[in-house]
């Protein structure tokens, strides 16, 4: 495959390298446009671009290329168009593309690609309007939107994940716009907002907050009957399309400019999500820095992308998740909000009743729309509108958090569930292992005091143990320490040591593990639940092997390999981190969970029971 010309320069050799996916795709090298190859190549490119700083798999690169008609040969072409965008790129400035155990990574420096430059310059754009300095906000805001050169990979979008990729693009670009309208109608300058937004509101006629930033231009620059006319106009769609009415702040601003009022500078934010509909934070929270800082960046780099919190039953996903919520403030300053997706008693909650919760807490509508397609249409408007953040608690399964994907647009989706949610595509999945010694530690010694952990750090690091390094067991471990202040830590940890007794001891006033086990085993099913009853007499904590499995099921290795796989959608077992033969990977099962099996095994076997809590 030729990709430079006889006697062009390579990028190493010319210096300084740009690229710009905010318009055609372009490479250029000293101000000089390189050349980029054939059309297959231009598409791995673009989407190592659009995903710039993350791993991108070979199944989407694929996807990407050949669609659903991949050759067989589609792996090996993919591995001569990373050498030829390798030779491309040569030595100049910081980009590197790199083999990762995900697939391909393309490192640039900030300031290498307009997309990463677009996005610094919209960030310190909104955090200046946050901090009440519009003029330094709209300037900007404007850099920002002057990087664009037309429609984002307009040659390469019959590529479905390139066309997904460009569509998130061009939504962030209408926020920016939102945001540097606004902040410059706070500003005074209405007729530049009116004499630019038309154009822009014609492409998304649906995003009332752009609506509501022209009618405000429109009404401020003298221009009353056309102001009114957008409003009409807007409602005839909206009543046309989703068979909604306007949102009861853009109504408010109606009325306001029909009786000539004052007009409001910038649309109202509603004030049920200006702000945190949330649990209160963990005033302890520990650990789980390295997960932290991954989901912040997700959350705030890659808008339109769902992402998936998952981890075992006790491994701290409501607590992280609630934790990262509550940092972010300056990134969804339109609100936070959390929904849990089961009833108290555990149970799946409907789509109907979760929709309309969001519906209701947000202010979209005066009524919920009847039809449940409806009211999630108007959900995932307002997240492609606002720069809210969404936490959908403890999700069951695929099918209510499908619905509320926005796909693109600033408002992102956190979801946190103990299954995999494999139906889910174009998500982040970020799996919670247990703590590490020193996190687990520092929990129990918050707790318990720094002095009583240090009379007996050993025992301390049994009881860290005995849970699993989880943090719910170490946290209702350590806060059962806290009540009784004249147990030895050496006691406790003797308790603990005995697995039959561990669920007994993990118990402080109304926090147990045992009912949070009893939870999600009831979420399996029948011939999972058997699977895990056979398996529970494998050692405890210890990595076991496919062999293993087929011979505690007493099936073929093919029939334990699928019942692994099932096993890992659902969250029942760990998966090895990376690729490995089937007969050498080695999994794992959720300490707590390998406990309450061996539990049912035995109560299953006519044995006692521990009694209950």
């Amino acid at each position: 495959m030729t990709v430079e010309r006889p006697g062009h320069a390579s990028a190493a050799e010319q210096g300084g390298i740009r690229f710009a996916i905010l318009g055609p795709l372009a490479v250029e090298s000293a101000g000089h446009p390189l050349p980029l190859g054939p059309l297959k190549q231009r598409l791995v490119l673009a989407l190592l671009l659009c995903q710039a700083g993350s791993p991108v798999s070979v199944d989407l690169l694929t996807e990407a290329v050949w669609q659903d008609e991949p050759p067989r040969t589609a792996r090996k072409n993919l591995q001569v168009y990373m050498s030829a965008l390798r030779k491309l790129l040569g030595g100049a400035g910081q980009a590197q593309l790199v083999c990762h155990s995900a697939g391909y990574l393309l490192r640039v420096g900030a300031g290498e690609l307009d997309a990463l430059r677009f996005r610094s310059l919209a960030r310190d754009g909104r955090t200046a309007a946050a901090r009440g300095e519009p003029a330094l906000a709209a300037r900007l805001l404007r850099q920002a939107l002057d990087l664009w050169r037309g429609v984002p990979l307009a040659e390469l979008r019959r590529s479905g994940p390139l066309l997904a990729a460009a569509r998130r693009l061009d939504a962030d670009r209408v926020g920016v716009y939102e945001d540097w309208a606004e902040a410059e109608l706070r500003l005074g300058n209405a007729r530049v907002v009116a004499e630019s937004i038309g154009g822009v509101v014609d492409r998304e006629p649906l995003r009332e907050r752009l609506q509501a930033a022209r009618m405000s231009a429109l009404h401020q620059s003298g221009r009353r009957a056309e102001a009114l006319a957008a409003y009409e106009e807007l409602r005839q769609h909206l009543a046309r399309e989703l068979g909604l009415a306007p949102s009861p702040q853009l109504a408010a601003l109606y009325r306001s400019i029909l009786a000539d009022g004052p007009s409001a500078p910038a649309p109202p934010r509603n004030p049920a999500t200006a702000g945190a509909l949330l649990p209160p934070d963990l005033v302890d929270f520990t650990g789980r820095a390295d997960q932290l800082g991954q989901l912040s960046d997700v959350l705030r780099r890659d808008r339109g992308r769902g992402v998936v919190l998952v981890g075992p039953s006790g491994a701290g996903k409501t607590a992280l998740a609630v934790h990262t919520a509550h940092r972010l403030g300056e990134a969804f300053p339109d609100g936070r909000l959390l929904v849990g997706l089961r009833t108290e008693e555990g149970r799946p909650r409907s789509p109907e009743s979760v929709l309309g919760e969001i519906v209701r807490t947000a202010g979209l509508a005066a009524r919920v729309p009847a039809d449940p397609a409806q009211a999630a249409a108007l959900c995932r408007a307002w997240l492609g509108e606002q720069r809210v953040l969404l936490v959908l608690d403890d999700a069951p399964d695929e099918s209510t958090v499908r619905m509320l994907l926005p796909g693109g647009g600033p408002g992102r989706v956190l979801v946190t569930s103990r299954a995999q949610l494999a139906g889910l595509a174009a998500v982040h999945r970020l799996e919670l292992p247990p703590y590490s010694a020193s996190e687990a530690l520092e929990l129990l010694a918050r707790i318990i005091g720094d002095t009583r952990l240090a009379r007996d750090p050993a025992a301390a690091r049994r009881i860290v143990a005995a849970g699993g390094m989880q943090p719910l067991a170490v946290r209702v471990g350590s806060m059962r320490l806290a009540v009784l202040r004249h147990l030895p830590l050496a006691e406790y940890a003797e308790r603990l040591a005995e697995p039959s007794a561990t669920l007994d001891e993990l118990a402080a006033g109304d926090v147990a593990v045992r009912p949070r086990l009893a939870a999600s085993w009831q979420d399996l099913s029948a011939p999972d639940r058997t699977a895990l009853l056979r398996l529970s007499g494998l050692a405890l904590g210890a990595p076991f092997t496919v062999g293993q499995v087929a011979s505690a099921l007493g099936c073929g290795t093919g029939g334990a390999r699928r019942t692994l796989e099932r096993l890992i959608e659902a969250g029942a077992v760990g998966s090895p981190t990376e690729e490995a033969p089937a007969d050498s990977a080695r999994y794992t099962l959720p300490y707590l969970l390998h406990l309450y099996a061996r539990e049912r095994a035995g109560s299953a076997a006519g044995l006692s029971p521990a009694a209950p809590r």
